[in-house]
């Protein structure tokens, strides 16, 4: 295990998990000062998901020509851009732009074109037997920063009652952060160095021998991806903002403890594939999670809504390492920058419509039906991940049942 790698790695997913938890919650309160409606922040959002998605199917098909520490350096220029774009623009169309191109990210997981240069790099660096472990790890890592920007998010808030301070102002300061932290993250990549490319089990190859697995993969990700861009993070926290009017601090907190229970159910998520592998734990897992789901918007009170999505928190994210370690371990080693791609895009891709639906939904109705129909999604593709997956069972799930 290549422990020095692995270290910058998790710092860099960290960094960038935490201006992602507060950039996600802002996001719609600041779309919002600036005289949006929820239709135009559901349109923003659903920019951000599909530029990622383009930009991270390109890094899929021509990764394995580059240096993946030169692909890195240039994402965390292109976050530092977006940070500063979003802090000196004000008018739609021209936010629009950034979105489409930038590196914004309106959920609480990362859809970001890091996301398969990393994986690629973890994989390198460890064993099949380590993976899942790893992966749990990067995970983790990810969801406590998330949960810690969150709260992060209401300084806006905090500032304007104490110091009587400008809330735009504060939130563009905020944007000009990330675009900082893009930077940092830069720094952190330009001491990987050239020589883990050579050091690898197997020189990146485009995908070849993979290709029908990380096909069937990708198309049943896709409908997942779709669901979820109904319940981005940014729109769930518009949806409490609308319904329950809700102050940033106290949603804020929410979300930060949703971030909590999903990072510690990574570990967990560990020792049950250990116990009855990745595809059981991936389903298992996200059936009774997005059964919670469908019926949040049917709470009563702000109260029992709270205590679904926080039970929910605890379940739903336990396929997130269970899954990346699954793609890892059925395609050639030499495959897995492309296939981590391609499988990640439909994160993107496949969800880049359903925020500008969910937004136009909240816009004529506060009950929740993004909610409803994200969770209806979710189940269906949850049986069909179970049905499809058991043909193609990883090694780890081979020793499992023996």
């Amino acid at each position: 295990m290549n422990l020095t790698l692995l270290r910058r790695v998790l710092w860099t997913r960290g960094l960038r998990a935490f201006a992602d938890g507060y950039v996600s919650l802002m996001l719609p309160l600041y779309l919002i000062s600036l005289g949006m409606g929820p239709f135009q922040v559901g349109v923003i959002a659903t920019a951000t998901l599909l530029g990622s998605g383009i930009c991270t199917l390109l890094v899929g098909l021509y990764a394995w020509r580059f240096q993946y520490r030169s692909l890195l350096l240039m994402a965390a220029l292109l976050m530092a851009a977006t940070g500063l774009g979003f802090a000196a623009i004000t008018n739609f169309w021209p936010l629009l732009i950034v979105a489409a191109v930038g590196t914004l990210n309106p959920s609480s997981g990362d859809v970001s074109v890091f996301l398969p240069l990393e994986h690629a790099l973890i994989s390198q660096s460890v064993n099949d037997n380590e993976r899942t472990a790893v992966f749990a790890r990067y995970s983790l890592v990810g969801a406590l920063l998330a949960a810690l920007g969150a709260l992060f998010a209401a300084v806006p808030d905090y500032l304007v009652i104490s110091h009587e301070v400008d809330r735009k102002v504060v939130m563009q300061l905020m944007f000009i952060l990330y675009g900082i932290i893009g930077l940092v993250c830069g720094f952190i990549y330009r001491s990987v160095p050239h020589r883990v490319e050579l050091e690898g089990r197997a020189q990146p190859a485009p995908l070849r021998k993979s290709k029908r697995i990380v096909y069937i993969l990708a198309a049943l990700f896709s409908l997942d991806a779709f669901g979820g861009g109904f319940v981005v993070q940014s729109l769930v926290a518009l949806w409490l903002f609308q319904k329950f009017e809700l102050s940033t601090v106290v949603a804020g907190t929410i979300f930060f403890w949703t971030g909590v229970l999903s990072a510690f159910s990574y570990l967990v998520a560990a020792r049950i594939s250990n116990r009855i592998g990745l595809v059981n734990t991936m389903v298992f897992t996200h059936l009774p999670a997005n059964i919670l789901l469908v019926l949040v918007p049917f709470m009563p009170t702000l109260e029992w809504a709270i205590a679904l999505l926080l039970v929910r928190s605890a379940l739903s994210q336990m396929d997130v390492p269970t899954r990346s370690s699954y793609v890892m371990a059925v395609v050639n080693p030499e495959e897995r920058a492309a296939a981590a791609s391609v499988t990640a895009v439909p994160r993107s891709l496949a969800s880049a419509v359903s925020p500008m639906l969910a937004g136009y939904l909240l816009g004529v109705s506060v009950f929740g039906w993004p909610l409803v129909i994200a969770g209806g999604l979710k189940i269906i593709y949850d049986l069909l991940l179970l049905t499809t997956c058991r043909r193609f069972p990883p090694p780890e799930d081979a020793s499992t049942r023996s």
